[in-house]
């Protein structure tokens, strides 16, 4: 999950120590005890104003977050300091996330979160987060608790970092791993974390978030409340940008009449339940499927199972690693058996990141189908799913195991070795992946029963409803003259598409001579706006190098500087980036860059100090250039380019073709796959 935006970085008070010494005389002393009382009211100011980052307080235990208790349990969804929060306190639009660490589809919603975060800022948008364990998910609890006592020992920046990890790593929950994630979080009581965690301490608090979101109306997860206006499960990004839009509106007008901004989410919320509709009955778990729409879903050449004259094709976006996969196939093996010829599956490669062999899997099916055609895809993906636990060896893959069951199917064993290890199949796979991004199947596994989505490890009478109605479908449509062979694109010739990406157009103000690197003279230039002490930024780091390692000459990377108000160590981080380019050029730049980014909790003044020196900067000129903000002109025009093509937050990328006045736009720390698909369109547009 930027406009910036996403887990908080809480930052630490700035401050001057003022020593007035010994006094000759009492009219200095008092003097100097004036002026150290003053700055001790103007330091406990500032420290006030800036203890939120992000809406974060920083605060290393519970007792420093109790110095900035607030209490919203007015509200007919209560929220309150004892919660975890990401934004300002007063951001107009409060949205209250009820969650799960097991639950699939909370996983498969945090981009989304991240989106929100990103297009809204800590600003306009606050988030609240409440337990919502599942009694069904056997260690969602536990994960609860945990994530509560990593609040409580480190504040928001540690609860959002610990949040983080544990989705990524959904399927590793467990004591061992909540210790970990813990201490990387930043608690430093290791003993007093584990002593919690084995006494329950923070359980009162999870129950208490579970009554308090079944009062409220939460019947499963994830659940949201924008300003009190119920939205249920893992929705687009659309359908929560059309109610924060709203909410953004009414609050202003809210504001304006009068109301103070620490009064507007208790007074938004008792009027939105006040005039909410009838709520409809929520599903057991997540959210109430759109099953209606029909999707465009083109089947090119995957692997098939399944007769070409099938009634209905189940086009499914799945992952050899996942659970949630493995669950659902013997729904699908009962399908088969009740429709026969009726039905095909279709499969499309999803492997999700957070599971190590889900990728060399992948490979290794793909090589068996180049061999041994879509029978022998098929049987190794039985294999791999009959055998789901021996594709990992603690939190690696176990390739030779992978190997093996592949070879098992006839396939030569170097061969699908090699194709892990060279990633042969890879633009077959990457090309489903951004499939599915297009269609917006995000997590795992993932249906479109001729074009009408299904989500998740289903039970089978939700298949056989949407199987019956397309099969009577299907069959009038032969009546009428159709092939069989031809209905699957006829069910869905007027199906929604993938929409077009954004575009932007290229700022008239962008600068000219920012740092940059790759090939200065490649057809495709991509621009980025980014924030040193931003953690979204830090986060697409690891992607932007991906990218830069497989586009290598084909782009060129430009650089723009976009410190953002709410992290009071970004501009001088700035200025440093700038000084060291004007001092050593772009090869001084990037190493300063990389040094701040891999260590974004470093970059105070003594901090910058000292990466010059390792850089070999004249330390004189430094210095002038630090204690002057020399650059700050250089730094000013980043910022007006982008505010200009409506940029405010970070990370915010802009993809180049060419000569053109327009590019592709990416906001936030978004995933490798986004950016492939826009710079091979970008690429192609070009020209190569």
């Amino acid at each position: 999950m930027s406009k910036e935006t996403k887990d908080p970085h809480a930052p630490a008070a700035e401050g001057g120590g003022t020593n007035a010494g010994a006094s000759v005389n009492t009219g200095v002393a008092i003097v100097g005890f004036l002026l150290c009382f003053i700055a001790g009211i103007a330091l406990m100011w500032g420290f006030d104003q800036h203890r939120l980052k992000s809406g974060d307080i920083a605060a290393d235990t519970e007792a420093a977050r109790s110095n900035a208790a607030w209490d919203d349990s007015e509200s007919p969804v209560p929220i309150s300091s004892k919660d975890p929060v990401w934004g300002k306190r007063d951001a107009p639009v409060t949205v209250v996330v009820y969650s799960d660490f097991q639950c699939p589809y909370c996983s498969r919603v945090e981009p989304t979160l991240d989106q929100v975060r990103t297009t809204y800022g800590p600003d306009k948008v606050r988030m609240v987060w409440k337990n919502n364990p599942l009694p069904f998910h056997q260690n969602a609890k536990p994960a609860a608790e945990a994530a509560q006592g990593v609040f409580t020992l480190a504040g928001n920046d540690g609860f959002w970092k610990f949040h983080d990890t544990a989705f990524k790593n959904q399927g590793a929950l467990s004591e061992d791993s909540y210790t970990k994630w813990a201490a990387d979080a930043g608690v430093k009581d290791a003993a007093a974390y584990k002593a919690g965690l084995d006494t329950h301490k923070w359980a009162d608090k999870v129950d208490k978030d579970l009554n308090d979101g079944k009062a409220a109306g939460v019947q499963g997860t994830p659940s949201f409340f924008v300003n009190g206006v119920f939205i249920n499960g893992a929705q687009p990004f659309d359908n929560f940008k059309q109610t924060i839009d709203q909410e953004l509106q009414k609050a202003q007008a809210k504001i304006a009449s009068g109301t103070p901004k620490s009064r507007v989410y208790i007074e938004m919320t008792k009027d939105n339940k006040k005039n909410a509709p009838a709520a409809a009955k929520p599903e057991q778990e997540d959210a109430k499927e759109d099953t209606t729409s029909v999707f465009k879903v083109p089947i090119g050449t995957s692997p098939i199972l399944g007769s070409p004259n099938a009634l209905v094709t189940i086009v499914e976006f799945s992952d050899f690693q996942c659970p949630f996969c493995s669950r659902v196939e013997p729904t699908l093996k009962g399908l088969r058996d009740k429709y026969g010829d009726k039905i095909r599956l279709v499969w499309k490669n999803e492997p999700l990141p957070f599971h190590p062999a889900a990728g060399p899997a992948a490979e290794a099916a793909m090589e068996v189908r180049a061999e041994k055609g879509d029978k022998g895809f098929w049987d190794a993906h039985d294999k791999f799913y009959a055998n789901q636990k021996d594709l990992v060896s603690g939190q690696t893959p176990n390739v030779d195991g992978i190997v093996k069951m592949a070879a098992e199917t006839g396939a030569s064993a170097d061969k699908v070795k090699k194709a892990i290890t060279d990633q042969t199949h890879k633009k077959d796979i990457d090309a489903d992946q951004d499939l599915s991004e297009d269609f917006q199947a995000s997590g795992t596994p993932h249906f479109f029963v001729n074009g009408r989505r299904l989500v998740g490890a289903q039970p089978q009478e939700k298949f056989e409803k949407i199987i019956d109605e397309e099969i009577a479908k299907a069959q009038s449509l032969i009546a009428a003259g159709t092939k069989p062979s031809e209905v699957y694109a006829a069910l869905t010739k007027d199906g929604k598409g993938p929409p077009e990406p954004e575009k932007k157009d290229v700022p008239k103000s962008l600068p000219t001579n920012d740092p940059a690197h790759g090939n200065m003279n490649a057809k495709v230039v991509i621009h980025e706006w980014s924030d040193f002490q931003c953690p979204f930024c830090g986060r697409v780091e690891p992607t932007v190098a991906q990218v830069m390692k497989d586009y290598g000459d084909r782009i060129k990377f430009v650089w723009h500087d976009l410190p953002l108000p709410m992290h009071p160590d970004a501009p001088l981080a700035a200025q440093a980036g700038r000084e060291a380019y004007a001092q050593k050029g772009p090869s001084a730049f990037w190493a300063m860059h990389d040094k701040m980014f891999t260590n974004q909790q470093k970059i105070k003044r003594d901090d910058l100090d000292g990466y010059a020196k390792d850089l070999n900067l004249n330390m004189d000129k430094w210095k002038a250039a630090l204690d002057g903000s020399t650059h700050t002109s250089e730094i000013e025009a980043d910022k007006k380019a982008g505010n200009d093509d409506g940029i405010s937050g970070t990370p915010a990328f802009l993809v180049v073709p060419g000569s053109a006045t327009s590019g592709y736009y990416i906001s936030g720390a978004q995933g490798y796959g986004k950016f492939r698909k826009v710079i091979e369109r970008a690429l192609s547009e070009a020209g190569k």
